[in-house]
């Protein structure tokens, strides 16, 4: 498993706070519509999700992206941290130990690569499908709340991937 570094998740926090700037429709906007506001969010948090989910162990092409992406999102991050506000590098900002998925949850993962894949192709919202998933690569291995969350994807992922291939 490849840990993300404080600059990695400082630049998934800001692919967050980024993506979440520009969805904000005003607070009256909001109130008026909050059902098809928040569906526009959904693109970011499926693909949000997913991301996290690569990150979780899983080995071969898909892992080797996910670890690929981590590590320059990190390098990309600390570099920013040295030379932008004068930080220390390279410090490791994720600490404990995740669920590994399954063999059928990895079977999981690979067809949801399909998905998200062709999905950010075909789909208008291909950016925010992309942001999303690159977004949860980052703070899917961190140690906050972020991080936090992979817990339940991975059981639910093993679930719904045990539960797919049992009934087939």
């Amino acid at each position: 498993m490849t840990y993300v570094t404080i600059g990695g998740v400082t630049v998934g926090l800001c692919i967050l706070a980024h993506y979440l700037t520009h969805w904000w429709p005003g607070r009256k906007a909001l109130m008026k519509d909050p059902a098809r506001h928040a569906a526009e969010l959904l693109p970011f948090l499926l693909a949000w999700a997913y991301g996290a989910l690569t990150v979780l162990g899983i080995g071969g092409l898909i892992g080797w992206a996910a670890r690929t992406a981590v590590w320059i999102t990190s390098w990309l991050g600390d570099v920013a941290l040295v030379w932008g506000v004068g930080a220390d590098a390279g410090q490791r900002a994720g600490g404990t130990v995740y669920l590994p998925l399954t063999q059928t949850g990895g079977a999981l993962v690979l067809i949801l690569t399909v998905v998200v894949i062709a999905a950010s192709k075909k789909s208008k919202r291909g950016s925010a499908i992309s942001r999303g998933a690159w977004c949860g690569m980052t703070l899917g291995t961190s140690a906050g709340v972020a991080g936090f969350a992979a817990v339940p994807l991975a059981n639910a992922a093993n679930w719904l991937g045990g539960t797919l291939y049992g009934v087939l």
